[in-house]
């Protein structure tokens, strides 16, 4: 998890325009929303003005544009402001409209960006929950879309757009951050194949759609009030959309989002596995919970506090204290550890006794914090309902979770376990004694 701040608008921001599918005149209004409280949608054209979660559970429909629903009450195309917003890092925001659909603009993102840039972004208290992740996540659907997650240390997005017959294949992919969306992939704008146009008429759809909005492809032809703002507008176009979509489910992620002829209905099914599979990670770690938060205690002052030294000091970092009881510690499982070369030359895996160790450290932490047992040494007792689970491998991030469960004089008893990637690697309950060095 980052331990980057969640960030809101500093005020309220308005934009009048005309949506894209409905034709209608609308008012768009960003407002500041408090920590945890996310993206969500507000009818004020309604009785009671409701509220519709930005959220992937709520989605009703996937053609042209994502729509969001909530009972009979509905939002349209919603990718485009939610990707402005992801992009330029809100994290809470209260999206107001006086009709069903916001402003179409140029069909593009670009004006959200400008009016997220006029609302202005503020840092908040809490920390952002960022999702790192680490074990590939793909998804592939009958029309020849192609979507995968890989691990990566920041978030980066690859789009292959293939139209019909294999026409405008282009290809985009960057890593995004603030300035590279607000440059590289906000002013790409919507596109439509001209066969396409007359049966999405037909639907209802497109009636605010013109060539001041939308790029529309005729044969191997590019009509559009302008020209193309760059070579692979469509691919960057279809990047624009995805981060939107993807922010349903509700996660920011760390992690390369590869895609080949990605779409609203394939980019909301990614949305609800990042969902699904962060809810599944969430359940294997309870009742504890993989915390957030800024190193609460780094590597010296962990050397301060345990006599432990290389190559036995299994701990990198103390990363969060619940209480006076829970204690969370983190172990960077590199190649370079010195027993994977005995433990095994050819399958490494750590030691389910350095497992042991490493919770044993961080119990002797939780106690020997505290300024009464300052000077002490921490010895092992027992180990009692020892399990492993699963091996450990190099370039495992290991969170070490210990719980003091009895605590009588030099006595205590912790109850522990190692977790990778959400996932039980280990467990055990320990006991150990306080004595002077």
């Amino acid at each position: 998890m980052s331990a980057d701040a969640q960030h809101t608008l500093a005020g309220p921001a308005t934009l009048e325009g005309t949506s894209l599918h409905t034709g209608s005149k609308v008012t768009i209004t960003l407002k500041p929303a408090p920590e945890n409280h996310g993206f969500k949608f507000r009818r004020v054209d309604i009785p009671d003005q409701p509220f519709i979660d930005a959220d992937v559970d709520k989605v009703q429909t996937v053609e042209r544009a994502t729509t969001l629903a909530e009972g009979s009450v509905k939002v349209h195309t919603v990718e485009h402001v939610l990707s402005a917003l992801c992009g330029l890092g809100v994290d809470n925001a209260i999206i107001e409209m006086d009709a069903n659909e916001p402003p179409i603009g140029d069909g593009s993102s670009k004006p959200f960006v400008e009016l997220i840039k006029k609302a202005g972004i503020v840092a908040q208290n809490a920390s952002r929950k960022t999702w790192e992740i680490r074990e590939p996540i793909h998804h592939e659907c009958g029309d020849g879309s192609l979507l995968t997650i890989v691990p990566s240390k920041t978030f980066r997005v690859s789009v292959t757009n293939v139209g019909p017959d294999g026409r405008f294949a282009q290809y985009f992919s960057s890593e995004i951050t603030p300035e590279i969306y607000e440059k590289e992939i906000a002013p790409a704008r919507t596109f439509v194949y001209y066969e396409d146009v007359k049966p999405l008429l037909e639907k209802g759809l497109i009636k605010g759609g013109s060539l001041e909005n939308a790029v529309v492809v005729r044969g191997d032809q590019v009509m559009s009030k302008e020209a193309v703002r760059f070579d692979n507008e469509f691919a960057r176009h279809k990047a624009l959309d995805l981060i939107g979509d993807l922010m349903l489910s509700g996660k920011r992620i760390l992690g390369h989002v590869i895609c080949v002829k990605p779409g609203h209905g394939p980019n909301t099914q990614l949305a609800a596995i990042i969902k699904r599979e962060y809810s599944r990670m969430r359940s294997l770690a309870a009742p504890f919970s993989i915390p957030s938060g800024e190193a609460v205690l780094n590597i010296n002052d962990i050397i301060k506090i345990l006599p432990h030294r290389y190559p036995f000091l299994m701990i990198d970092r103390i990363i969060d204290f619940e209480g006076d009881n829970k204690c969370t510690g983190v172990k960077n499982v590199t190649v370079n550890e010195p027993f994977f070369p005995g433990h095994f030359p050819d399958h490494p895996i750590m030691p389910g006794v350095l497992q042991l160790e490493a919770m044993a450290q961080v119990s002797s932490i939780v106690m020997l914090r505290k300024p009464e047992n300052t000077g002490k040494i921490g010895y092992f007792m027992s180990a009692d309902k020892v399990k492993w689970r699963r091996p450990v491998l190099p370039g495992d991030t290991l969170y070490i979770e210990a719980e003091m469960t009895r605590s009588r004089g030099a006595i205590g008893t912790a109850r522990c376990r190692c977790l990778v990637n959400g996932e039980i690697a280990s467990e055990a309950e320990l006991k150990f004694a306080l004595v002077d060095k």
